[in-house]
């Protein structure tokens, strides 16, 4: 079994350009950055195998971004082995677009439609291809200095928890389709017994379709001395707060970074977001309870930044669980251990669209493109309307082109890697995916402990979409419907069995190394 040799390096991407923001149907420039946007590199080898930690402070990778960041690195070290490297999103919704000015996948119904596919008179947009070449350029640096830095080290790790996420999907007595006045479209999505953020203060509420996840999966990195170098932090929970602001932040990591290095120092902190395509971080039938909490925490004035008082709160206790676990953890610091890293092409079960359901897009688009585009109020104004009028066209489109890809292709691929560290793994999905399928897989894992990556980028123009399980997609809504679903609970199922067998196989591996 060889040493572990172990290097770090991160890139801040922030820009001051008014660059395309995603996240939500329209389209929002950006106006300076609220607090740095950063792509942080780790890897870890072995001198057998290794793997590649990429992470990054933007809400999905799409638009060939993973292979254009392993060219770039196979142009900047040939050396590094392109195939093992694993990039992650955290899926902050205040982060700089990284789909460049007309993504291909805009045709396939991307949230929000490219800054070419609108006009934007009197507001000035940067080139969202210039700043993908920016973007991959520093992330490819990073992982080569990373590489390039490996030096003897130890690792430790260990699970804590902090209350991150809460269940995002309300469910009613009653469907809330059958309510007068009830809207389904491409906009709203198609609400059933379950609503993405829906009212609690409703007579028919009932409950929150899921649980919650308050693990905090930790992993530390030392230098030879024993000094903390670094950590990845696994959180099942996007870091959505502040989701609708126009100025550039990683939302709560930026809190979780500052707080954790205001006592161990400017060490490194790769953020992941576990599976969490059902939760997120706000609370929905608590909030007058919040919001005393937060005013008499931090003070009754108003925040500078949406919800900052709760991603500080957040922040502070991600903080204590890293101190808690690390307490304990260095205990048992390893400066040997078996890698062992799989990468597999998976094919999944699509979520198919039916021919009622291809035959009420086809009419809605035709809708519509009937529908014109603003033409007074101001300039923002008209974007707004304008984008979010493309969007609706675009995810109308998306249904209609999945209806006929379909028939030749019923399952969609996904590039899958299982990476194991001793008793430490890490799984890896596309997806935006519902916590059930997380537990599925740690609950049967070999593994002491199984870190899952959601939103990982995978070759090709298209990332992201949601995951929904069973209960989910009974329930439908926003993230449970034909909208926002290609892969099939079913297909979810088998994802599940593919990463296990992944797992069982790597594992094997490593006992082999001991």
């Amino acid at each position: 079994m060889n040493e572990l040799k172990i290097g770090w390096a991160s890139r801040d991407v922030s820009t001051d350009k008014p660059i395309h923001i995603i996240g939500q149907f329209h389209v929002r420039i950006s106006q300076g950055v609220f607090d740095p946007i950063y792509v942080t590199a780790l890897v870890i080898d072995n001198g057998s195998d290794l793997v590649i930690f990429l992470s990054a402070d933007v809400g999905v990778f799409r638009s060939r971004m993973l292979e254009k960041i392993r060219e770039k690195v196979a142009g900047l070290d040939p050396a590094i082995p392109v195939e093992k490297i694993v990039i992650n999103a955290t899926h902050t919704h205040t982060g700089p677009s990284v789909y460049g000015d007309t993504p291909a996948n805009s045709k396939m119904g991307s949230s929000t439609p490219g800054p070419d596919e609108i006009s934007h008179e009197g507001i000035e947009i940067a080139s969202g291809d210039e700043y993908c070449e920016f973007f991959t350029g520093k992330a490819a640096e990073a992982i080569c200095e990373a590489y390039a830095r490996r030096a003897p080290g130890g690792v430790a790790y260990g699970y804590g928890y902090a209350v991150v996420a809460h269940s995002r999907r309300v469910v009613y007595f009653d469907d809330l389709s059958k309510r007068p006045g009830a809207v389904i479209n491409s906009t709203h999505g198609v609400n059933g017994h379950a609503c993405m953020y829906g009212n609690t203060d409703d007579p028919n509420f009932s409950h929150y379709e899921a649980g919650a996840d308050h693990f905090v999966n930790l992993f530390f990195t030392f230098d030879a001395a024993k000094k903390l170098t670094g950590a990845i932090v696994n959180v099942p929970c996007p870091s959505q707060n502040s989701e609708n602001e126009t100025k550039l932040s990683a939302s709560y990591w930026n809190e979780v970074r500052e707080a954790i290095r205001a006592k161990h120092g400017n060490i490194f902190i790769l953020p992941q977001c576990a599976a969490a395509g059902d939760l997120s971080p706000r609370i929905l039938h608590y909030r007058k309870a919040e919001a005393r909490r937060f005013a008499l925490k931090y003070g009754a004035g108003p925040e500078p930044f949406s919800e900052l008082n709760a991603r500080k709160d957040i922040g502070e206790r991600i903080a204590c669980a890293f101190d808690e676990v690390l307490a304990w953890a260095r205990k048992d610091i390893r400066t040997a251990l078996p890698i062992a890293h799989a990468v597999k092409t998976v094919h999944l079960d699509r979520r198919l669209v039916t021919r009622e359901e291809a035959d009420y897009e086809k009419q809605q688009l035709e809708d519509l493109l009937k529908t014109g585009f603003k033409k007074d109020g101001t300039p923002q104004e008209r974007l707004h309307h304008d984008s979010v009028l493309v969007a609706s066209r675009n995810r109308c489109r998306r249904v209609l082109a999945r209806f006929e890809e379909q028939k030749a292709q019923p399952k969609l691929p996904m590039e899958l890697h299982a990476a194991a560290v001793g008793e430490i793994a890490f799984a890896s999905n596309r997806f935006e995916l519902y916590m059930d399928f997380m537990h599925r897989i740690q609950a049967r894992s070999p593994f002491t402990q199984t870190f899952i990556i959601q939103l990982a980028g995978v070759p090709g123009h298209d990332g992201g979409t949601y995951l929904a399980t069973e209960r989910g997609a009974q329930g439908r809504g926003y993230s449970a419907s034909r909208y926002c679903n290609i892969v099939s609970p079913q297909g979810g199922q088998e994802l599940v069995e593919e990463t296990l067998g992944l797992l069982k196989k790597i594992h094997a591996k490593c006992s082999k190394q001991q």
